[in-house]
């Protein structure tokens, strides 16, 4: 019996072209009741970037993409849990949070923020990383 479920999986060789990688993931997994999340950016779940130079376009690409991976998990915005929230530069942070505070807004999850010095491509200048449990009486 598997007790994992692997949603839209992909090898890293796809998704970055001439780049010695070659990692079989996914973008989300649900394990029992929980949901984990790959890190949400500025690209859809098509593989096309949106936003260069625009945090809060970012922010909403990434949260459409978590809004979607949790539905195709059986899960939804109110079951998270934890987000982390990278930004690559202090002045991302007021558009950022104001976009994804949006899309949360009234669920409450815990959160952390740091501020790093780059993500995967140097048009990104966000990610946010999710977890969600999905109530029993909803399983």
């Amino acid at each position: 019996m598997t007790t994992h479920t692997r949603i839209r999986k992909f090898n890293t060789a796809d998704m970055y072209p001439g780049k010695a990688m070659s990692n079989d993931l996914c973008m989300a997994v649900r394990a029992g009741n929980r949901v984990f999340l790959r890190g949400q950016t500025g690209f859809d779940l098509d593989g096309n970037f949106h936003g260069t130079g625009d945090p809060r376009l970012q922010a909403d690409v990434a949260m459409q993409g978590v809004k979607t991976l949790l539905e195709e998990a059986g899960a939804k915005l109110e079951h998270i849990v934890k987000t982390t929230i990278y930004i690559t530069d202090r002045a991302y942070r007021e558009e950022v949070y104001t976009e994804i505070g949006k899309h949360l807004k009234g669920v409450h999850p815990c959160s952390t923020g740091l501020i790093i010095n780059g993500l995967a491509l140097p048009e990104m200048v966000m990610e946010i990383d999710v977890e969600a449990i999905i109530p029993d009486d909803e399983a």
